[in-house]
């Protein structure tokens, strides 16, 4: 896909703030005679340079000639660079005002300034990326774990991407087959047609649905994992969450009610980023003030991904709180990890008890018994074991889309299967089901979610 982009953009493609180098970018038709405006070196002029070098130069204000700053110069020609356009890269120093000041001379010599995302737009609009491609480039840039970078960048390399167009070609080639038999009589048709068709259907259905198999650790990966820390006052829960963390982030006491409102912290763990959270201690009180925090608390173990649910084996079970058991963890076992706790003192809950637990680590703060346990099962709860190689998994727009993939090719393969007279309605659903690949890869797509996908990225982009 390519599009005549008449302008030549310009933006700083280095997050600001103090740093030794800063990267001032121009992208388009102008984008070396442009910056030539601004470079002072001896030799051959710029615009007569073999691209892919790159040199030392003076960078100056081409209206008082006065200089700005000094770096390297990187030329690209189209189309062998990001964007599929000719590029040029300031490479100056870093901070705030020296690439500021190589901005503005850019601009006022002739360059837009870039919109979000624009970059990775023409590079996706100039055929360079496809659609998969330009969301891994922001997928990487906001990376908060090695997992989560490695997928981006498998992603990158066109692993997602590759699939999904494999799987639109096999759908237009479905499309294709069903329409050509539109144009047999009744009755003419060779039944092996249909079982050729219906077995193709059946091939990308099953494709789509390892896919989408792929959605929840893809949504782990790219926004991490929330994990409340629950259960009842002094269980053990700011212990636990200074322990996970590696450092005393929260207040530590005997006294019941200490935690009246919910902490939050991030840590890493095992390639997966999770948001963790301690709570308020859940019982009945008469503090206003902890009974909002108790609120609270119910809340965020409602909405969590994964809940850490201490249980003291110190006190009787019946002295803590009476909604160990509440509906949400009855019905959803998969959010949950029990976890018997103070297991350095004498127990007073008999193991019969918690035997409907499951599953359930035992666990002690004080000597850090069990804390490696708890660490590998809270991995293994999310789903998101270690594996030797990242592969990219979809995120909420391709699951969208492949759902809508698969819902078409059910009700296809349904109308396939009946008289020649639903084979235009079958045609219909295949290509549905085509579109909605072509969707997520860049085939087809509006304006509209170009501008939404593109708009989420950062400036310089």
């Amino acid at each position: 896909m390519s599009t005549a982009l008449i302008d030549t953009i310009a933006a700083i493609a280095t997050a600001e703030g103090p740093a030794g180098v800063a990267v001032v970018r121009l992208s388009g038709p102008d984008a070396w005679s442009i910056a030539e405006q601004l470079v002072r070196h001896p030799g051959t002029p710029m615009t007569r340079r073999r691209a892919g070098r790159f040199f030392h130069a003076q960078i100056a204000d081409p209206a008082s000639g006065a200089v700005m700053d000094d770096g390297l110069v990187l030329l690209f020609r189209a189309p062998a660079s990001f964007t599929g356009e000719d590029v040029v890269e300031l490479q100056v120093h870093g901070g705030l005002a020296p690439p500021r000041a190589v901005l503005r001379a850019v601009l006022a010599a002739g360059a837009r300034l870039a919109a979000p995302g624009e970059f990775t737009r023409r590079a996706f609009l100039n055929g360079r990326i496809d659609l998969t491609q330009a969301e891994a480039v922001m997928d990487l840039v906001h990376a908060r774990s090695e997992r989560a970078a490695q997928a981006a960048r498998a992603q990158l390399a066109g692993g997602l991407g590759q699939k999904i167009e494999a799987l639109y070609g096999d759908a237009i080639a479905l499309c294709a087959d069903v329409e050509a038999q539109l144009d047999f009589e009744a009755g003419e048709l060779p039944p092996r047609v249909r079982g050729e068709a219906e077995a193709v259907r059946t091939s990308i259905q099953e494709r789509i649905a390892r896919l989408l198999a792929t959605t929840r650790e893809g949504a782990l990966l790219r926004h991490g994992a929330t994990v409340v820390i629950g259960g009842c006052p002094n269980a053990g829960k700011s212990s636990l969450l200074n322990a996970l963390l590696g450092k005393d982030r929260a207040i530590v006491s005997h006294k019941a009610g200490t935690t009246r409102d919910m902490i939050e912290e991030s840590v890493v763990l095992d390639g997966i980023h999770l948001r963790l959270t301690d709570t308020a201690g859940l019982r009945e009180t008469e503090s206003f003030v902890e009974q909002e925090g108790v609120a609270r608390a119910r809340h965020a173990l409602e909405n969590a991904d994964l809940v850490i649910y201490l249980i003291d084996v110190s006190r009787p079970l019946a002295e803590q709180h009476p909604h160990l058991f509440t509906r949400i963890f009855r019905e959803e076992p998969s959010r949950i990890l029990f976890v018997r706790n103070k297991i350095d003192l004498p127990s007073r809950i008999s193991p019969d008890s918690l035997a409907d637990l499951s599953p359930i680590i035992s666990l002690s703060l004080r000597t850090g018994e069990g804390l490696p346990e708890l660490k590998a099962a809270l991995v293994r709860q999310l789903g998101t074991e270690n594996e030797a190689t990242v592969q990219p998994a979809v995120a909420e727009r391709h699951s969208a889309e492949l759902a809508t993939t698969a819902e078409a090719l059910h009700k296809g393969g349904e109308l396939l299967t009946g008289d020649d007279s639903r084979l235009v309605l079958a045609a219909g659903e295949f290509r549905r089901a085509a579109d909605a690949l072509g969707r997520i890869i860049g085939k087809s797509c509006s304006k509209d979610l170009l501008d939404s996908i593109f708009s989420r990225f950062c400036l310089g982009k």
